[in-house]
Order: structure tokens, then C-alpha cells, then sequence
């Protein structure tokens, strides 16, 4: 039996699992090379009081003869058999079937069973010595426990064994050293490291124990051992003479050069494993070398992967043995992964060979080039064609480097290399593929929205359209991303220009489409988007409730990508308008605040400081503009005048000027005007305003009529073309325009109606704005009955009505992106009782699973991650 280092580690989980052994005829500990069998075993026999024959077996121990002999050796040299009638063979190449009748007769005849360890058995290939064996311990019955310690499947009937509950089994992931175990072991040599190191450490190392011990042994050596064991070279250290010793050169030549081509992948099947060798003979070898514990780990369904360590030990061999061959694996690699249908792999491979023309035609051909700018592998391609040089041409590759630009809405470099795309594509026509054509019009819809070209946005959408015709359908189905940009961008371009009505027909076919992980960005913008529009039209309810979906699409979607500015935050951006129009002006700031923090621009408008012009040039204009209105519109309500004029500029550059957005900007001139006592000055602003924005025209309106222009005021209104689709945000403050005009001509009676009607109105809505603005001349009215009663409670308070108006400045109501099921209400009334999750369950008679997850549906709705949090907003909420 093996003596035990001083270092060894004694694992009691292990034993545990080992004393199994005495209450099964058959014990198996199967592992690689170096993964701690020997000495778990030798440790866990020490110590029983059993009586343990050990033989670790040789090569030359393959002839049976031989072999028993040693056995039986074994057996003696701790007092079993106790007889000397058994005898030894006669000859080292047979076994005569009475002695191994005898040896089971006598094994069987015992009061207490013998524990026989056979170590390294893996090295005994014959079927003959196995068959034998199997006769032995099932004529030995409860006399005899054999384990077996080895590399590889013994060839005993193990199936039925494992039927009849006598087997028992360690294998190579319970082998396998867990991060505290590490600690422990690494502490045996004296080295200290924090358990997450130790957890890197596992992971890179599979927890194997020889790769762990000779990382010790080498960290010891070393100035900063934490640092080493964190970035060991692996083909540099003793674990690559261990592995190249034991695993690799045990090998056959062919089997050698299968390891060192597979090497370059993460993960390998047959069919792909004979593409690199140029060979037809890789699934026997993989099945091989898995049940040889040879470092390949079967992933399921005939795929496999090398360990890691093992893995970049072969890289580096590769270089040394084969040089040059490494780039034409990858693109051999690159090629198989394409015509296997697995587009990331295919990218990766065609990267690491260096063919980006190859790389950036995939990701072109395949219709994937919307998924630079949404879904969850942005990032990833986003820095994967970061290494694509210059010297790369063609107009796949313009095509990429012009997307990567416009993420980022570079226009000088981005527009300059869709131009160039688009002359390689009209240069040759015959090899440009409908994909690539379709592909260049999503980054034109792109380039027209952050240029505010609407007339490039058509065409863009025209040209889409017929070539949908053409593309395959299943690369349209595969990339519902690449519609729902298109017409995201065609969306923002037509609100861009104040065409409401049809940039809401193609938003709402975004939003209103299947969910799909590669389009949560796109149906956030369109959410956003829509709930501008309703904004705009004066419908705050349902601008919130839009505006409520698109922050919920955005926390699903995870931390924001500060590589695509455009259209980030624009939900917010409309609830931060909506609080203004309803005096929450602390909650303003928040969202405005919590906006900024998300898309990191870095601008701050609660103290009226100058906005970063450098951040707000790099966004799109719809997104601008959002911005620029709900700021502006806070500092005016702030008296903050001058720092609104500024901040009411969206800082963008566009082909076509926004009607709205234009008549917002001269709104906040003209007020600024008007509050420093210049009427004729804010008279004059106005003239960029007409009746086809009727929120801008009625707020220009009131302008006038403060600044004593009643006539201009009365034909702004009558010139309004609301069509119907004007809200109350709009009515309510056209009615108190009129009702002002009726006041200072003396008509009371109309004055009254116009504000009761306008109090109804703005009930529904919460829109305290116009009331508050529309001092001190409507105070008289307010106090007046029937008035009085309509804005007690959420316009006055109603102690004291002569008091005026107040200011609210309550905390916000929180934000809840849909309402509770009944089970999940269920669920949260137990929470506000301080019940556990299993006791929730237990009450509901449902499993702590199901639990779980209403309370994950419950947090998100309302826009927490605590217990306490959820509970305190329900409240806010009037949920409990």
C-alpha cells in the first residue's frame, strides 16, 4: 500500500463515500491520470480494521498466471487464505479453473470479508483476467470486497452489478477538488488563498488533483504565489510534463495528432474532428480517450471538449511540433461551423484564423448584422471586428466597420464607410447576395434616423421591403432583430418629423410583436417612442403607461450598452415630462438623474449647470429632443429661465428640422422672454409656433395672452387642427386660455364653466401643471363653489382652500410596469406578514419554487430587489 505525502489532504466526503464499499461486493474509483484515486484509496484502507490485500498492478502482470500469483501473494501477505492447499499457478499464462474455485471457496467460507484493492488496473486490457476475476468475487460471495482503482472501464459486467445495488462508484467529478477543499490543500503547503481565487483556481484546473499539487509546489517558489496560481503559464509549468508524460505520449500517433488539432476548439464531434485531421476515424478515438479518463469530457449528444489545462498544454505543443498549422485549423474550423449552421462559432474561428473576409461575409450573409446593435452577443462582436484591420476590404467588410461606427453614432466615419459599401456593392453586382443588400438598408434606415432624414428613411424602408422578398425565410425568421430595427429607425425618423400617425404604425408593430430576446431593444425604443407620441397629443396616462412598459423592457434587458446611445432611456425621459405636467418635480429630477446615470452621459440639470453639448451631439435626435423637453420644461417650472433657453436646444444636427421639436425650443425663448418682462420679445419666439402642434399652440397661447396679445391667443386656439387625438393635456389647458380671455373681458359665468370643465378633466390625469401656472388669476375661482369641491384632494388641500393651490412635492408614486395577478398578490400580503418563503409555500399549498417565482414577477413589477423594498412600495401603492 502507498505510503501518504505530508501534504495529502484527507477528504472526509470521500471516505464517507468509500466505507460504502464494505456493504458491496464491487467498489469503483474511475478518474484521470493525477486525480487523487491512489491515495484516497490507500488513505481510506489504512484505516480499516478489515484485513486489505493490495496489489498495484504492472504491465507484466498481464498474463493471467502471473497475475494470480500476485493476487493470491496479496491476499497471504495479510493472513487470507489462511490454508496452504490453494497453491500458486503453474504457469504464468494460464490460471487452472480449480484454483480460482478453490481461492473463492476459501474467501467465501469467511466470518468477516477481505478488502482486495487492485490499483492501476486500467493496465490489465485482457478480457480473459477480467472474466476470471468476475467468477471469483461472485463465487466469494460476502467473504471478499473488491475495488478497483483505474483510468479506464473495467470489462467486468458493471450493468448488472448497478442493477442490483452492488456498485458502488467514485468517478472524476466527485474526484474533483471543490474551492474549499483547495484552500485546505493549498494551506497544507503553506499557501494562503482567499476561497473566490481558489474558485478560479478550480475552475481552470477542473479541480484535478496533481494539476493543484504541482501548482502548489511551483507557487511556493514563487515571489507573489497568489499571483502565480492566478496566471500560471500552463505549458510552461510541471503540469505539462506531467500531462504530455501521461496522457499525451501514451498515445498513438494517429490519436496524438487528433488531440493536437482539436486543441484550437472549445468544443469538438466527430464529423468536426475529421474535417481538421483530414481523417475519417475520429469517433472511435474520442470514445476512446473519454473512457480512457484521457482529459476529454463528453458533453452529451457525440460532443466533447478537452480540460482546459490539458486544452492550452496542446496549444502550445501544436506551435512547437506543427508551426503554421494553427491558422488553418481555425479556418478549416471556421468553414465546418458555417456549414453546420452555428454562426458564433464560425465567427470566433474565422477570427482567431485571421480571415476576415470570411468573418465579416458570415456575419453579413447570415443577416446577423443587427446584432451588433442588439441582443445579447453586441458586445461580444462589437469586440470581436475591433481586430479587423484596415487592410481588410470589400463591402462585408465596410458593411461591419460602417455598423460598429453608427453604433456608436460616429456619422463622420460611419457614413463614410457606408458610402463605400455602397459603391463595392453597385461595383459588383453579379457576387452581392440579397443579405448584404438588405443588410446595408437597415445601417441607411440607421444613418437616416441619426441625421433626421426622413426622405432616406423611406427609401431605405422601400428598398427593404422588396428585398424581403428575396432573402431566405428562415434568415428572416432567424433574425426578427433585423425588422424590428428597421422599422424602429423608420419609426424615430417620422416622429422626427411630426409624422405622428405613421410613425406609429410602424412602432406599434414593433412593440406589439412576439417577444424575442434579440428584440427587447428594439420593442424599448418603440415603447419609448409611442409614449412620446402620446405625450405629445397630451395623453399622459397612456404616455405613462407606454413609457412604464419600455423601462420594464430595459430592466430586463440588463445594464445598458453605453455603445449605442441612441434611443437609450427615452421612457424615462417621457415619465420625467409626465411628473413635470403633474408637479412631481422631485420625481422629474430622479428619472431625469437616474436617465443620465444609465446612458452615462454625464450631463446634470437639477442646478441648472450647462449641459455637455459633446454627449448630447452624439445622440439621436428623436432622444435629443425628449431630453432637451423634459429638462427645459423642469428648470422653467423652477424658475430657472435662462438655464431652460439652453437646455431646450437638442444639440443636434438634422436634415430636417422637427416641427415639434422647433416650437418646444421657441416655447422656452418665449417664456424666458416673458419672465424677464420682455412681451414684445416673447411675442416674437412664437411665430416658429403654429396650430399643427397643438400642445406647443395652446402653451403659445397662454404665452401670448399673459403677455397681453388676448386676440393672438384666441386665433392660435382657433387655428388648432386637433383631430380628435388631442388629450387632456392639451384641452384642459386650451380651456383655461379661454377661460382666462372670458375673466379679463368680464364674462364670469364662462370662465367658471371652462375651469370645471377643465378640473374634470384633469382629475382623470393628476395635471396640476396648467392650474399652478395659471396664477394668481385663477385663485379667486378656486375658492368659489362648485370649483372648490372639484380640486379639494389632489389640487387644493381641502383644510384650507383660500390658501391656494399647493406645490406637491410628495414622494413619487413608485413605477409598476403591470399590474399583480391574484397570486401574486397572494403571495406579497404574506410577505407584508414576515412569513419565509417556505412558509408562503406551506400556506398556498404550492412548492417554494412556484414561490420564488411570483416573487420575481413581484420585484420586477415593482422596479425592486428586496423584500422590505416590495413591501414598502405595495404600500406606496395602496396594493396591501
Amino acid at each position: 500500500m502507498p505510503t501518504r505525502p505530508g501534504t495529502f489532504l484527507r477528504r472526509q466526503r470521500l471516505v464517507r463515500h468509500l466505507d460504502q464499499a464494505l456493504r458491496t461486493p464491487l467498489t469503483l474509483v474511475n478518474g484521470a491520470a493525477g486525480a487523487g484515486k491512489t491515495l484516497l484509496a490507500a488513505d481510506w484502507a489504512a484505516s480499516l480494521a478489515e484485513p486489505v490485500a493490495w496489489l498495484t498492478v504492472e504491465v507484466g502482470d498481464r498474463r493471467p498466471g502471473v497475475f494470480w500469483a500476485y493476487v493470491l501473494r496479496a491476499l497471504r501477505s495479510c493472513g487470507v487464505p489462511a490454508s496452504d492447499e490453494t497453491g500458486f499457478p503453474a504457469d504464468p499464462r494460464q490460471v487452472d479453473r480449480g484454483l480460482l474455485a478453490a481461492v473463492a471457496a476459501e474467501l467465501s467460507g469467511r466470518d468477516e470479508p477481505v478488502v482486495v484493492v487492485l490499483d492501476e488496473f486500467d493496465r490489465l486490457p485482457a478480457p480473459e483476467i477480467a472474466e476470471q476475476l468476475e467468477f471469483v468475487l461472485h463465487h466469494a460471495g460476502q467473504g471478499m470486497r473488491l475495488v478497483l482503482v483505474t483510468r479506464t472501464e473495467p470489462l467486468l459486467p458493471l450493468h448488472r452489478y448497478r442493477a442490483a445495488g452492488e456498485l458502488t462508484e467514485i468517478r472524476a467529478a466527485e474526484l474533483a477538488f471543490t474551492p474549499e477543499e483547495t484552500v485546505a490543500l493549498l494551506d497544507l503547503h503553506g499557501l494562503s488563498l482567499p476561497v473566490p481565487a481558489a474558485r478560479a483556481l478550480v475552475d481552470r484546473t477542473r479541480g484535478w488533483a496533481a494539476g493543484l499539487r504541482l501548482c502548489a509546489l511551483a507557487a511556493r517558489e514563487s515571489a507573489d504565489p497568489e499571483l502565480y496560481l492566478k496566471e500560471f503559464e500552463a505549458d510552461r509549468s510541471a503540469v505539462a510534463d506531467f500531462l504530455l508524460a501521461e496522457v499525451l505520449q501514451r498515445q498513438p500517433e494517429e490519436t496524438q495528432d487528433l488531440l493536437l488539432r482539436v486543441c484550437v476548439l472549445k468544443r469538438f464531434c466527430p464529423d468536426l474532428a475529421n474535417a481538421l485531421t483530414g481523417r475519417a476515424d475520429a469517433e472511435p478515438l474520442l470514445v476512446g480517450l473519454h473512457r480512457a479518463n484521457a482529459f476529454v469530457e463528453d458533453l452529451g449528444h457525440a460532443w466533447y471538449r478537452l480540460h482546459p489545462l490539458f486544452g492550452e498544454i496542446l496549444r502550445a505543443h501544436l506551435r512547437v511540433r506543427l508551426p503554421g498549422l494553427e491558422p488553418e485549423l481555425h479556418r478549416r474550423a471556421a468553414r465546418w461551423w458555417r456549414s453546420y449552421g452555428s454562426l458564433p462559432e464560425s465567427l470566433a474561428q474565422g477570427a482567431a484564423a485571421g480571415d476576415w473576409g470570411f468573418t465579416a461575409g458570415a456575419l453579413v450573409d447570415d443577416l446577423a448584422i443587427g446584432q451588433l446593435f442588439t441582443g445579447l452577443p453586441s458586445d461580444d462582436l462589437d469586440q470581436l471586428f475591433s481586430r479587423m484591420g484596415p487592410e481588410v476590404t470589400g463591402p462585408a467588410a465596410d458593411l461591419v466597420r460602417a455598423a460598429r461606427d453608427l453604433s456608436r453614432c460616429d456619422l463622420d466615419h460611419g457614413l463614410a464607410r457606408l458610402s463605400r459599401a455602397e459603391e463595392c456593392l453597385n461595383a459588383d453586382a453579379s457576387g452581392v447576395t440579397s443579405a448584404a443588400l438588405l443588410s446595408r438598408t437597415l445601417l441607411e434606415a440607421l444613418a437616416a434616423r441619426l441625421t433626421g432624414a426622413p426622405v432616406r428613411a423611406e427609401e431605405a424602408a422601400r428598398a427593404a421591403d422588396e428585398l424581403r422578398q428575396q432573402v431566405p425565410a428562415h434568415l428572416l425568421d432567424r433574425h426578427p432583430e433585423l425588422t424590428a430595427l428597421l422599422l424602429t429607425h423608420l419609426g424615430s425618423t417620422r416622429l422626427w418629423a411630426g409624422r405622428f400617425e405613421d410613425a406609429r404604425a410602424a412602432l406599434s408593430r414593433v412593440a406589439g410583436a412576439p417577444g424575442d430576446a434579440s428584440t427587447v431593444l428594439p420593442r424599448q425604443e418603440a415603447m419609448g417612442h409611442l409614449a412620446l407620441i402620446d405625450y405629445l397629443n397630451g395623453w399622459l396616462g397612456r404616455a405613462e403607461r407606454k413609457a412604464l412598459a419600455a423601462v420594464s423592457e430595459e430592466e430586463g434587458a440588463g445594464p445598458p450598452r453605453p455603445c449605442v446611445p441612441y434611443g437609450c432611456g427615452i421612457g424615462r425621459l417621457v415619465l420625467a415630462a409626465v411628473a413635470v405636467d403633474r408637479d412631481e418635480l422631485r420625481r422629474a429630477q430622479e428619472l431625469l438623474d437616474e436617465t443620465e446615470t444609465r446612458t452615462g452621459t454625464g450631463t446634470r440639470t437639477g442646478t441648472g449647470t450647462r449641459t455637455d453639448r459633446l454627449h448630447r451631439a452624439t445622440r439621436d435626435p428623436v432622444t435629443a429632443a425628449g431630453r432637451a423637453l423634459a429638462t427645459a420644461r423642469l428648470l422653467l417650472v423652477r424658475g430657472q429661465a435662462q438655464a431652460a433657453v439652453e437646455a431646450a436646444d437638442p444639440g443636434v444636427s438634422a436634415a430636417v428640422p422637427s416641427p415639434w421639436a422647433t416650437s418646444h425650443e421657441a416655447l422656452v425663448v418665449s417664456a424666458a422672454h416673458l419672465a424677464e418682462g420682455r412681451p414684445e420679445g416673447a411675442a416674437e419666439a412664437l411665430r416658429a409656433v403654429t396650430g399643427d402642434q397643438p400642445v406647443w399652440a395652446v402653451e403659445a397661447a397662454r404665452i401670448q395672452l399673459a403677455a397681453g396679445r388676448p386676440e393672438a391667443a384666441i386665433d392660435l386656439l382657433d387655428g388648432v387642427r386637433t383631430g380628435g387625438r388631442t388629450g387632456p393635456a392639451v384641452t384642459v389647458r386650451a380651456a383655461l386660455v379661454r377661460a382666462r380671455a372670458a375673466e379679463e373681458a368680464g364674462d364670469t359665468a364662462t370662465a367658471r364653466r371652462l375651469v370645471a370643465q377643465a378640473l374634470l378633466d384633469a382629475r382623470r390625469e393628476r395635471l396640476r401643471r396648467p392650474f399652478l401656472d395659471a396664477r394668481p388669476w385663477i385663485r379667486p375661482l378656486l375658492s368659489t363653489a362648485p370649483l372648490h369641491e372639484l380640486a379639494a384632494g389632489w389640487l387644493t388641500s381641502r383644510p384650507d382652500p383660500h390658501d391656494g393651490p399647493p406645490r406637491p412635492e410628495t414622494r413619487p408614486a413608485p413605477l409598476v410596469a403591470a399590474e399583480l395577478s391574484g397570486r401574486e398578490r397572494d403571495v406579497l400580503e404574506r410577505l407584508a406578514r414576515m412569513m419565509s418563503t417556505e412558509e408562503i409555500a406551506a400556506d398556498l399549498y404550492v412548492s417554494v419554487n412556484t414561490v420564488k417565482t411570483h416573487l420575481k414577477s413581484v420585484y420586477r413589477k415593482l422596479a425592486v430587489n428586496r423584500r422590505s423594498d416590495a413591501v414598502r412600495r405595495a404600500r406606496d401603492l395602496r396594493l396591501l
